[in-house]
């Protein structure tokens, strides 16, 4: 059997013909398929129309987190709850084609664990494509992982490779980052990445931005170091500095500096101070939400049955 795991979040008016167009492409699968529905706490009434879908397709499975937990958490979720043998993940927003799902399939029935989507072009704004992409070069460069650029949640993938990145606890999970991480035979098919159907994006620009410093965090100790090079450069000058006083001292007439001089220096060195606390922070404020071991997130009900 294959699952498919699709994050929902404000998407009532979508969530039909996204079944509708699963149903097409993957009716006739062998061993047949489920479709896996995890609502994040939206506020449009998304998991009464799951639940109306669930009582006219059979394939359909509804969970309803207990509230607004975040993208990669709902995710997370769908793969936990996942029962098939390969296990695909698809947004709510159809701008991933859904006809591609069988594609990723009969890789994987050949010689591939994991296939991913590339995006070739995207229709956002040329701002968001510009940060976008600038993102992916920049963690392609910082992490010690191989992480495909251009790439998002859009896969498929074997059971034994979902049970390893399940495994990976992280209270702010980073499922691209865990998919490159765990290896396996990988493999990337490019597509044309459309336009949302219908309604605004849950993804906001912060919750990029968010979702960009976890993937940094995670997987490179750049920050940190580099934090300890802006020390190392702020002292080097200072030093400089102070010399270049002392030897302007000693061959003229020594002339004390204004203020403007004072203020500029405390000023730098407190910024750089600032920034690396703010980067130690980041990582020690991780270290903590992840020592709670907390789930990362709470199913409030199903489609199935009334949960305690």
């Amino acid at each position: 059997m294959k699952s498919v795991v699709v994050p929902v979040y404000n998407s009532r008016d979508t969530l039909q013909l996204l079944v509708e167009r699963i149903e097409t492409v993957l009716g006739s699968v062998p061993g047949g398929f489920e479709l896996v529905l995890v609502d994040d706490g939206s506020g449009d009434g998304s998991f009464e129309e799951i639940k109306r879908l669930a009582a006219r397709h059979p394939v359909v499975r509804g969970y309803r987190l207990s509230r607004n937990f975040g993208h990669q958490a709902a995710l997370t979720i769908g793969l936990q709850e996942s029962r098939g043998e390969m296990i695909a993940i698809i947004d709510d927003d159809l701008q991933d084609p859904p006809e591609l799902l069988p594609v990723f399939f009969a890789e994987l029935s050949k010689d591939s664990d994991v296939v991913y989507g590339i995006r070739r072009n995207r229709k956002e704004g040329w701002v968001k494509r510009l940060l976008f992409s600038a993102f992916y070069r920049l963690l392609s460069k910082l992490s010690h992982v191989d992480i495909p650029r251009d790439t998002g949640d859009f896969c498929a993938m074997r059971k034994q490779v979902r049970d390893a990145m399940v495994k990976l606890y992280d209270a702010n999970p980073f499922l691209r980052g865990f998919r490159a991480w765990v290896g396996f035979r990988q493999k990337g098919v490019e597509y044309e990445r459309s336009a949302r159907e219908a309604g605004q994006s849950g993804y906001t620009m912060s919750k990029y931005v968010r979702l960009a410093v976890t993937g940094i965090l995670m997987f490179s100790n750049l920050p940190l170091r580099l934090a300890t090079y802006m020390g190392l450069i702020a002292a080097s000058l200072s030093l400089l500095y102070a010399l270049a006083l002392v030897g302007y001292w000693l061959v003229a007439d020594f002339d004390v500096p204004g203020f403007l001089t004072i203020i500029v220096l405390i000023t730098f060195l407190g910024g750089v101070q600032l920034v690396s606390i703010g980067v130690i922070g980041e990582y020690v404020g991780r270290l903590l939400e992840n020592s709670r071991r907390w789930p990362v997130a709470i199913i409030r009900e199903t489609t199935m049955e009334p949960r305690a």
